[in-house]
């Protein structure tokens, strides 16, 4: 019988802050690797975010279908996907977006600076924030 799985959390019931995932291990052969690993974008999306993000693909896009799958009406189904879209950080205007970037960049280098955190911390939070490029 198959264990039953949870979804990961995606923030910390503590601080409110991004959960890292460190450890991944094979169900079938048992082989683990630690490390810090960034989670998908879509693993971070609350429940209620990934249903309606499912629904919207199985519906191929169209909003008239999700309206009569989800049973809502159209500026619910707007609304929903607004949301999903701010969830995955979709919303912003590029402009905007490199600008977030820009400071969350200056806040480790500062963190750097101020010995808050080493260099290979700073340089792991680069890269996540680069998607994994460059900073190598």
């Amino acid at each position: 019988m198959e264990q039953e799985r949870y979804h990961a959390p995606a923030q910390c019931p503590v601080c409110g802050e991004n959960m890292v995932v460190t450890k991944l291990r094979c169900a079938r052969c048992g082989t683990e690797l630690s490390g810090e690993f960034a989670p998908c974008r879509f693993c971070r999306l609350e429940e209620k975010h990934l249903r309606f993000v499912e629904t919207f693909l199985r519906c191929r896009g169209s909003i008239k279908e999700v309206e009569r799958a989800l049973g809502v009406s159209y500026p619910t189904v707007k609304n929903m996907l607004d949301a999903a879209l701010t969830a995955l950080g979709l919303d912003e205007k590029p402009e905007l977006r490199a600008l977030r970037e820009k400071e969350e960049r200056a806040q480790v280098l500062q963190r750097l600076s101020q010995g808050e955190i080493d260099v290979d911390t700073a340089i792991a939070a680069l890269n996540q924030l680069k998607g994994g490029k460059g900073y190598e």
